[in-house]
C-alpha cells in the first residue's frame, strides 16, 4: 500500500490571516485564480489580498474562470501569469477555479509550450499552489487533480498531470452565503467521492478509513441537508472536513462509474456536476449491494441510511429529478464503453447492462 497527502492544511477560523506569512511565502508575485463572484461575496478574495498585502507580496487577480473551467480559459489566465511574471498560483472558489489553478500553474512554469501537454504523458513541473475552498465538495485543496472542460472531446476529463496544492486554507465562515442547492450539490458531491473511493479497485485499508471517516463526518449534516434548515458552523466545518477527506481519498484511488457517467450530463446538459454525480450514486450503491461488495452494511451505516430506498429518496430531495431520454441513454454506454480505463476502478467486471443499470435507476 501506498499513502501520500503533501498538502499542509490548515483548517480553523481565520486561516488565510493566520497563516498569511507562510501563503506569501511561496513566492515573489501570486497569481490570484477566481470566478466572477463566489470568492468577493465569501470574503476570501479579500483575506488572501490583506494576506498578501500584510506580507508585501504582489499579486494578479484573474476572475474569468467560469464553471467547469475551459482549456482557453486556463491558457488565458496562463498568458497573463507568464507575461506578468507570476511564481505561485492561488485558487479561491469551488472545484473549477481550484482545479484551474493547478491547469494554470503548470502553463505558467512551462512556459514555452503549448495546451498540448496539458493531455500528454510527460513529467514536468508545476509553480506552487494554494488552494482556498469555499465550497463543500471538490475536495480540489487536497488532491492532484485538475478537471477540464474538453471541447474536442465533448466531455471533462483530469490532465495528465499530478499537481499537489502546497497549502490549503479552509474557514468554514466562507460557507456562509452559499445557496442551500450549491451546498447540497457540492455535499453530496463529495458523497460520491466517498462512495466511489470506498466501492473502488484500487482501494486500499489507508484509503478506506479516509472513506469511512469521511462517511461518518458527512452523515453529521445528513438531516440538515434534508430539511434545507439553516446551517450552523458546526455544519460548515464537518461538511468541509468531510469535502477534504474525501479528496484524500479520491487522491489515492480516483473516482469510479457516478463520475464517469457525470461528465455527459453536465457537458451535453448543462446540469450542475455534484447534482449530476448524486443522480448516479443510488444506481452504483444498488449495485454493489447487488454484488455483495465486503463493505457495503458498514458503509451504508456510516452514511446514516437504513437501506436504498432511503438513500435514493434522500438524493431526490435534494437533487431534484433529472430524465434522461434513451437516446442519452445509449450515448453514455458508449462513451463509458470506449473509454476502458473508466471501467478499471470499479471493483468487479462491470457489464454494459451493469452500466445500464445504473442510469436507469434514475427515472
Amino acid at each position: 500500500m501506498e499513502f501520500y497527502i503533501p498538502t499542509q492544511i490548515y483548517h480553523e477560523n481565520g486561516a488565510v490571516l493566520k497563516h498569511g506569512a507562510e501563503l506569501a511565502s511561496l513566492g515573489r508575485k501570486a497569481l490570484i485564480i477566481t470566478g466572477k463572484s463566489s470568492a468577493i461575496k465569501t470574503g476570501a478574495l479579500a483575506d488572501v489580498i490583506q494576506a498578501l498585502e500584510d506580507n508585501n507580496t504582489e499579486y494578479i487577480l484573474y476572475d474569468k474562470v467560469e464553471e467547469n473551467p475551459s482549456i482557453k480559459v486556463v491558457m488565458d489566465a496562463a498568458g497573463i501569469g507568464r507575461s506578468q511574471g507570476a511564481d505561485f498560483v492561488i485558487g479561491i472558489g469551488g472545484g473549477s477555479p481550484m482545479d484551474a489553478a493547478k491547469a494554470v500553474a503548470l502553463m505558467v512554469q512551462n512556459r514555452d509550450t503549448s495546451e498540448d501537454i496539458l493531455y500528454q504523458p510527460v513529467k514536468l513541473k508545476a509553480l506552487p499552489v494554494a488552494e482556498i475552498p469555499t465550497t463543500c465538495g471538490t475536495g480540489s485543496e487536497v488532491t492532484p487533480y485538475a478537471i477540464l472542460t474538453r471541447d474536442d472531446k465533448k466531455t471533462k476529463q483530469s490532465i495528465n498531470h499530478k499537481i499537489y496544492p502546497v497549502i490549503a486554507c479552509i474557514d468554514a465562515k466562507y460557507l456562509e452565503c452559499a445557496s442551500l442547492s450549491l451546498i447540497r450539490n457540492t455535499a453530496i458531491d463529495a458523497l460520491g467521492h466517498l462512495v466511489e473511493s470506498f466501492f473502488n479497485s484500487n482501494a486500499t485499508e489507508y484509503s478506506n478509513i479516509l472513506s469511512l471517516c469521511g462517511m461518518e463526518k458527512w452523515a453529521e449534516n445528513r438531516k440538515a441537508l434534508y430539511n434545507g434548515t439553516e446551517f450552523t458552523e458546526s455544519n460548515y466545518n464537518s461538511l468541509l472536513l468531510a469535502s477534504t477527506i474525501a479528496g484524500m481519498a479520491i487522491s489515492h484511488t480516483g473516482t469510479s462509474l457516478p463520475h464517469g457517467l457525470s461528465y455527459y450530463l453536465t457537458y451535453n446538459k448543462g446540469i450542475p456536476h455534484g447534482k449530476a454525480v448524486g443522480s448516479f450514486l443510488p444506481g452504483y450503491l444498488s449495485l454493489m449491494e447487488k454484488k455483495q461488495m465486503p463493505g457495503f452494511p458498514e458503509a451504508m451505516s456510516k452514511m446514516g441510511f437504513k437501506d436504498i430506498g432511503e438513500f435514493k429518496e434522500f438524493t431526490r430531495c435534494c437533487l431534484g429529478d433529472i430524465c434522461i431520454s434513451s437516446d442519452d441513454e445509449d450515448k453514455m454506454i458508449q462513451e463509458i464503453l470506449e473509454t476502458p480505463r473508466k471501467l478499471l476502478s470499479v471493483p468487479f467486471n462491470a457489464s454494459e447492462s451493469d452500466i445500464r443499470n445504473i442510469i436507469q435507476d434514475i427515472n
